[in-house]
């Protein structure tokens, strides 16, 4: 199903960013969503959470076998004064890697609570199925 994801050192720019105070999800660098995947019967479920992002600004793009989600949550603005500031603010951004077993033709997504849900059927051709074995007989039928 799920082969890999195209970042393979976000875990540790995250640690990097936390001990040297650098806030993560600036505009020159995407931050990580959280992410939660299962094989749910034929149906490859992908769970992603966006807490405090708008529906209008997920973008997902599928080209190939690449799906490419973004997202960004800006910033409250206003005249105040900021007392601390621990979440993430920006751009959002992850690419997947998928399998040929699955049909990305027919991608169902929907956001709910701050939660980004993809679900992504099974290709027929990555199915279970029967194969007849046929008799002895069809082997001499064909030889005549």
């Amino acid at each position: 199903m799920l082969l890999r994801t195209t970042d393979p050192f976000r875990d540790f720019d995250r640690l990097t960013a936390q001990l040297l105070g650098a806030g993560m999800g600036t505009t020159n660098r995407p931050a990580a969503m959280p992410m939660d995947a299962w094989r749910q019967g034929e149906e490859f479920v992908l769970e992603l959470d966006l807490p405090g992002v708008s529906r209008e600004s997920i973008d997902i793009d599928v080209e190939r076998n690449v799906l490419t989600i973004r997202a960004e949550r800006l910033p409250q603005n206003g005249d105040w004064q900021r007392l601390a500031s621990e979440r993430t603010h920006g751009q959002f951004s992850r690419q997947l890697v998928l399998g040929d077993n699955l049909d990305l033709e027919r991608i169902d997504a929907a956001y709910d609570n701050g939660v980004l849900r993809l679900v992504i059927p099974v290709a027929e051709r990555a199915k279970p199925r029967k194969i007849e074995v046929g008799g002895a007989d069809r082997a001499e039928a064909i030889e005549a």
